[in-house]
């Protein structure tokens, strides 16, 4: 866990652990932190005048080049927050000790279909029993589909369209009937 001394003309050092920064003190005025909560505590008999100090002991310096100096904070809650999220660009950079890991497993892959198979639908559902209608001659009117499904004609137009032109790549041609009637029929290709 990274600990944080502040000493009295406000410098702040970061270090991996806390034995390095109990090693490293150099005068018993140093004060060692390890958290937001740490520093608020710390902070608690601060003047409201050092925040802005420490914020400007490091603002502009690199790595914080895009921190602007400061000339007070509205109050300390804000002032720790924005002091605390700043010196985690001090946080020294994780020991890489990390195990291998394993490749993942390649997905599996759709098999292609055969550009001549034709779609089927299962035995006795709403779409073999269309599929069946639009394969007759003169093909199916749409109230004759609607009254074998049980759709209303919205659903009728869309299953066309979506169900079988889009999903099964199938063909539906429209024609007129005798009666002037729209019907439907499946393209014989």
């Amino acid at each position: 866990m990274t600990t944080f001394t502040i000493s009295t003309d406000n410098a702040i050092t970061a270090f991996a652990e806390y034995e390095d920064a109990l090693n490293h003190r150099i005068g018993a005025t140093d004060a060692a932190f390890t958290s937001e909560k740490d520093l608020a505590k710390l902070s608690a008999d601060w003047p409201m005048s050092r925040f802005a100090d420490v914020w400007n002991e490091f603002a502009g310096v690199v790595p914080f080049d895009d921190l602007k100096p400061v000339k007070r904070f509205t109050d300390r809650k804000t002032a720790v927050a924005r002091i605390w999220r700043a010196i985690q660009a001090l946080t020294p950079a994780p020991a890489q000790h990390a195990a291998p890991v394993a490749p993942k497993p390649a997905k599996a892959t759709k098999q292609a279909t055969a550009k001549d198979a034709t779609p089927t639908a299962r035995e006795g559902s709403k779409k073999a029993i269309v599929l069946d209608l639009l394969r007759r001659p003169g093909g199916a009117t749409l109230p004759d589909i609607m009254s074998a499904t049980g759709w209303l004609a919205h659903s009728v137009r869309g299953f066309i369209s979506g169900g079988l032109g889009k999903k099964m790549g199938l063909t539906v041609e429209s024609l007129k009937t005798s009666e002037g009637a729209r019907a439907y029929r499946l393209n014989a290709q």
